[in-house]
């Protein structure tokens, strides 16, 4: 079917409609394609609605702005963080939690959002820094907390060792090093970070 004569504001014909979650689901997998191809400065509701072979009204509907529209496009689609590796050791189990929150930073939304916040405006990049904290660092600093508590009831970790400044270290460090110094986070990083910071921070004292 040739479809070179859609535009933004000339839906796909009837047979092709989507409606509600389909066509919602649609919408924001098209945001995420602008945002990889055209980056946020380039990112229009007409481009989304082209990508997606909607009516632009369609959007504005459910999203009256273009950060709204980026924001649930990226919550819907980066990684969850959901449930807390249990390897049986803390360090083990910190490494595998650091692959997981590797993986939603890296991912399509994840990479997709630090390209946004480079790219965008302080206040719409204020509205961004929700979309990863609640995306990704909270969910991280919960299932690190809760490895850190097992630690401590197997005699592994220090008492006292949940606190906000050591479950906030993994994550800022993350971030840190991949927006400023642009590291990927390879294991032997990752590794090296448990070790060297993660494991003498956490150590029960010898007395």
């Amino acid at each position: 079917m040739d479809t070179s004569r859609w535009t933004a504001a000339s839906p796909p014909p009837t047979s092709m409609r989507r409606r509600g979650a389909v066509l919602e689901r649609a919408i924001l997998e098209a945001a995420l394609e602008q945002l990889s191809t055209v980056g946020w400065s380039g990112l229009t509701m007409e481009g989304v609605a082209a990508e997606a072979q909607t009516g632009k009204a369609a959007i504005y509907r459910r999203w009256p702005s273009k950060e709204d529209l980026v924001a649930d496009a990226l919550q819907a689609e980066l990684p969850a963080l959901h449930v807390a590796p249990d390897t049986g050791g803390v360090r083990e189990d910190l490494l595998e939690l650091c692959r997981l929150m590797r993986e939603a930073m890296f991912s399509r939304p994840g990479s997709a959002l630090r390209s946004v916040l480079h790219e965008c405006d302080v206040p719409a990049a204020e509205r961004f820094h929700g979309v990863i904290f609640e995306g990704i660092v909270q969910p991280g600093v919960e299932l690190i907390r809760e490895v850190l508590r097992r630690g401590i009831d197997r005699g592994e970790v220090r008492p006292g060792a949940t606190d906000d400044y050591v479950c906030d270290v993994i994550p800022a460090m993350m971030m840190y090093r991949s927006k400023v110094c642009g590291s990927e986070w390879e294991d032997r990083d990752l590794e090296e970070m448990i070790d060297r910071v993660m494991v003498p921070l956490l150590r029960p004292s010898a007395g």
